[in-house]
């Protein structure tokens, strides 16, 4: 089996594909100050098996356009919904980010969490906008440094794995150089990180190794997944996932 046929059975059960939580993802609602009646027209991209998706179905008057790459993981959202009585209010999509053919001011929300840097927060950032009426809001985490100075070990990992990783500052400039206005930041806490998504996935090794004979390939997946636990434990302080928010200036 491809590596990225593995990667897609090991996550697809999970409730998350990446660090967040239900209680950030309201947060960052009431910061971005979301009118929770009005009718709104919300585009999550890289939504994974729909975690924050149905959460936006749920909380606000939305119809949501849910969209991500892997065929696999819309499944998983589609019967979520239907289970939970969203699928009204869901539109999937199976769509790569970067090919994306939305027309121009056609949402006043783009959410994402936790995908944004699979086309580079830059990239993402400028190709969006388009999608954005005048005056809407954009929401995206973005891996970030939490402090100015980190110990090699972490600065290569990361700089080998995302190049673009950097301090709010730099991204928050970013947003600014790119025609958006910055709202409102702030960085998911620790349990985002271990009790919503590391601790979930370490507890599917076995069964994910067991699905997949234990093959080398699937035990080079598990092992890589707990070198990068391991690292954020050891350095966590250096960074985390930064949540932005920003609104497209008209």
């Amino acid at each position: 089996m491809k590596e990225y046929q593995l990667l897609v059975d090991l996550h697809k059960r999970a409730k998350r594909q990446g660090p967040g939580g239900d209680a950030e993802t309201k947060k960052a609602i009431d910061l971005a100050m979301l009118d929770y009646s009005a009718p709104l027209k919300i585009a999550d991209i890289g939504c994974g098996t729909g975690s924050a998706t149905r959460l936006l179905a749920r909380s606000l008057n939305a119809q949501v356009t849910a969209v991500d790459f892997l065929p696999d993981f819309i499944e998983v959202l589609k019967a979520k919904a239907e289970d939970e009585g969203l699928a009204e209010k869901i539109n999937p999509l199976v769509c790569s980010m970067d090919r994306l053919q939305f027309a121009n001011d056609e949402f006043d929300v783009i959410w994402s969490e936790g995908a944004i840097y699979n086309m580079g927060f830059e990239n993402g950032v400028n190709a969006w906008r388009r999608f954005l009426k005048p005056g809407g809001l954009l929401v995206a985490s973005e891996i970030t440094w939490t402090t100015g100075k980190r110990p090699c070990e972490i600065q290569e990992h990361w700089e080998s794995e995302y190049p673009e990783i950097d301090t709010a500052s730099s991204k928050i400039r970013i947003l600014e150089n790119s025609g958006y206005s910055p709202v409102a930041y702030f960085v998911l806490p620790e349990h985002c990180w271990l009790d919503n998504y590391y601790r979930p996935m370490q507890n599917s090794f076995a069964e994910f190794l067991a699905r997949n004979s234990n093959s080398e390939n699937a035990q080079e997946i598990v092992e890589a997944e707990k070198k990068e636990i391991a690292l954020y434990k050891k350095y966590k302080k250096h960074y985390g996932y930064g949540v932005y928010v920003a609104r497209k200036l008209s």
